[in-house]
């Protein structure tokens, strides 16, 4: 007998789990993304990954943080 799978919490407003939608600066835009993209994979039609990818990070809430520059003394011409 297959076991139970446990029910995840899901967004009212949209119906998606609530975790596809966490920290998203904008929810609504991002869960029509989703769906979009879920019907077309259900059709069969061409998905631009990479599309999809950038959409996806740039609904990214969290502040990304600068890299370090390591070595700079090294980084200059020297002459």
């Amino acid at each position: 007998m297959a076991r139970k799978q446990r029910r995840v919490p899901k967004d009212k407003a949209t119906g998606l789990p609530k975790k596809y939608l966490s920290g998203a600066k904008n929810r609504a835009a991002k869960a029509r993304e989703i769906k979009r993209t879920a019907d077309a994979y259900k059709r069969g039609e061409f998905i631009d990954i990479k599309a999809v990818s950038k959409a996806r990070t740039k609904q990214d809430g969290t502040k990304k943080k600068a890299t370090k520059r390591r070595n700079k003394r090294n980084t200059q011409k020297k002459g």
